[in-house]
């Protein structure tokens, strides 16, 4: 297993996203799907024990983890305005479709999450980005109220 303990993801307006990647140590030669965590938690300090356990199960199963700090939050730059909306969900499809692009993955990308996360992810599932393949929810609802 390879860490990638910060790579930047550029966003059309100039905002960077920070993600921390967990790959397979052969994926370089043998690409693989992606799952991705889409949380404001502060990959570098805050998440950081949880989404390494996450990031070498997954890694150790063949699949690359991502996990990203969202618009103003963590180590990305910008201002988060609030929680759930129409711009994150934009910068989550963008998130994607790198990921989609980059040498290591296949173009196939899964998200999963829990509370935060698990909203995100159906809210990509509902706008349906060529790339996700699937979702794993966990503790969320499409109703936030």
């Amino acid at each position: 297993m390879r860490v990638i303990a910060n790579e930047w993801i550029e966003l059309p307006d100039g905002v960077r996203l920070a993600a921390r990647i967990w790959l397979p140590q052969d994926a370089a030669t043998q690409p693989v799907s992606a799952i991705v965590d889409w949380v404001p938690y502060r990959k570098s300090d805050g998440t950081a024990v949880g989404d390494g356990a996450w990031g070498t199960y997954f890694a150790a199963h063949g699949f690359a983890f991502v996990r990203i700090d969202l618009r103003g939050s963590g180590d990305a730059t910008g201002l988060m305005e609030d929680e759930y909306t129409e711009q994150e969900q934009r910068d989550a499809e963008h998130a994607i479709e790198w990921i989609a692009t980059r040498s290591w993955c296949t173009g196939s990308v899964g998200m999963i999450g829990v509370s935060w996360g698990g909203f995100a992810a159906l809210q990509l599932a509902a706008r349906a980005p060529a790339a996700l393949r699937g979702v794993v929810p966990i503790h969320a609802s499409d109703d936030r109220y």
